[in-house]
């Protein structure tokens, strides 16, 4: 029976982390796409087609 605490236990800090992991993977994306597009639309004058 104990085998079974320990692995769900194990199961449960796995999905935290995995969690915090996605979560701040996330924001910087978030971040860095708000901080490109504000570089471009800063620049867009100097852009040419």
């Amino acid at each position: 029976m104990e085998k079974v605490y320990k692995t769900m236990q194990t199961a449960g800090a796995l999905s935290i982390s995995v969690g915090i992991i996605v979560l701040v993977t996330g924001l910087v994306v978030g971040v860095l796409s708000i901080v490109s597009g504000g570089i471009l639309l800063r620049r867009k004058a100097d852009i040419t087609f």
